[in-house]
């Protein structure tokens, strides 16, 4: 590659070009898929929660930087574990003023939190999508990601949570919660 560019192009190469919407943006459906998998642990003596594993597998036509994608959809897994497990905004009622207004009090997760975190593209090239044949995966990690946390909560424990975070008052304190 460096003797073609040496002897075809010794100033670099130089690009432009665009893709603009078809008809087939309004024929076809544009989306992008995925679902979540997750597998949790709940300590029936504390209602402790521990992720054990979480699966993410999406549909997105053609990855066009298969690294970059793969780490969208961890983050956007890890997003949702923390909005189901740790995140809360808490809120001053009188006033209307955030209380944890900074990261020193907020719950995200750590590397403890979310050890074991995968996510798989399926092979996919979307015809009808756009002439790269591929698809935005923007949040597309996170999308699920909560609800089959609490999932797993509920086969873990016995216990349907309805609201974030759910926390170990939330699952001990519930009459459902094993004893």
């Amino acid at each position: 590659m460096d003797e073609f560019m040496t002897k075809f192009a010794p100033g670099g190469l130089e690009a432009d070009g665009e893709i603009k919407p078809g008809k087939e943006m309004e024929d076809y459906s544009q989306n992008a898929y995925g679902a979540c998998f997750v597998e949790v642990g709940v300590d029936i003596d504390s209602g402790e929660t521990r992720l054990r594993r979480m699966l993410g597998v999406f549909a997105a036509g053609r990855i066009l930087n298969a690294r970059t994608a793969r780490s969208q959809a961890i983050g956007g897994l890890i997003w949702g574990l923390g909005s189901a497990l740790h995140e809360e905004t808490l809120v001053d009622e009188r006033y209307g003023l955030f209380l944890n207004n900074d990261l020193a009090g907020y719950h995200v997760p750590a590397h403890a939190d979310a050890v074991e975190v995968e996510a798989i593209f399926l092979p996919e090239l979307d015809d009808k999508s756009n002439p790269l044949k591929s698809k935005g995966i923007g949040e597309l990690g996170i999308c699920g990601a909560g609800a089959a946390v609490a999932n797993a909560i509920y086969n873990a424990s016995g216990v349907r949570v309805r609201s974030y975070p759910i926390t170990l008052d939330k699952l001990i304190l519930d009459p459902t919660f094993p004893t």
